[in-house]
């Protein structure tokens, strides 16, 4: 079963172990984001996957942004520390 994560990122626990891709891709958010983190432009990386689009890679960047405003996330950390 696929969910509906953010526009157009999706889980599936078939593809990719349910990490978080780009619908119709097996190309993870977090590849993307290591990408863009090590300093490559939004050209780099569609050179490198040209199936992506510009809103593709900036859908990543929100999708991750998202995360931050949960905070149940930095909560069950400090539970483990």
């Amino acid at each position: 079963m696929e969910y509906q994560l953010y526009k157009n990122i999706v889980s599936n626990p078939g593809i990719c172990n349910g990490k978080p891709t780009i619908n119709g891709t097996r190309i993870t958010v977090q590849t993307i984001m290591s990408f863009v983190l090590a300093g490559d432009t939004d050209e780099d990386v569609l050179e490198g996957y040209p199936q992506l689009t510009k809103a593709d890679i900036k859908t990543c960047r929100e999708f991750t942004m998202m995360l931050f405003d949960k905070p149940t996330l930095f909560k069950n950390l400090k539970e483990t520390a």
